[in-house]
C-alpha cells in the first residue's frame, strides 16, 4: 500500500521558514513524480508544487514561487518543501501527494501567525 507521511509543520511567524518533509514507501519513489497540495480552512485543496523523478523539472503555483522550493532524495524516499518568507495566508493543512497513485499523505498543520 502506497503511505505517505508528512512532518515538519508547527507555528511560524510571518517571515519565517519551515522545512516540510514527506516519507514515502509502497511504492517506487525514485520513478515518481510527487506534489505538494495545501488547504487552508473554508478553502479548495489547491496544488503547491511538482518535482519530476530525478527532481530536475519542479512547477509552482504562482503564490510559492521565489518562496518555495520543493526537493526531493530518492535515496530517502522524502520529498521536501522549503517554505521561506512565510505569510499567514499560507496557513493551511499542507498534503504530500503521489499523482500516479492518487495518494495523500494525512497531512500536516502550517501556521503563520505572531
Amino acid at each position: 500500500q502506497v503511505q505517505l507521511v508528512e512532518s515538519g509543520g508547527g507555528l511560524v511567524q510571518p517571515g519565517g521558514s519551515l522545512r516540510l518533509s514527506c516519507a514515502a514507501s509502497g511504492f517506487t519513489f525514485k520513478y515518481s513524480i510527487m506534489s505538494w497540495y495545501r488547504q487552508a480552512p473554508g478553502k479548495e485543496r489547491k496544488l503547491v508544487a511538482n518535482i519530476n523523478w530525478s527532481g530536475g523539472s519542479t512547477d509552482y503555483a504562482d503564490s510559492a514561487k521565489g518562496r518555495f522550493t520543493i526537493s526531493r532524495d530518492n535515496d530517502k524516499n522524502t520529498v521536501y518543501l522549503q517554505m521561506n518568507t512565510l505569510r499567514p495566508e499560507d496557513t493551511a493543512v499542507y498534503y504530500c501527494y503521489a499523482p500516479q497513485f492518487g495518494s495523500w499523505g494525512q497531512g500536516t498543520q502550517v501556521t503563520v501567525s505572531s
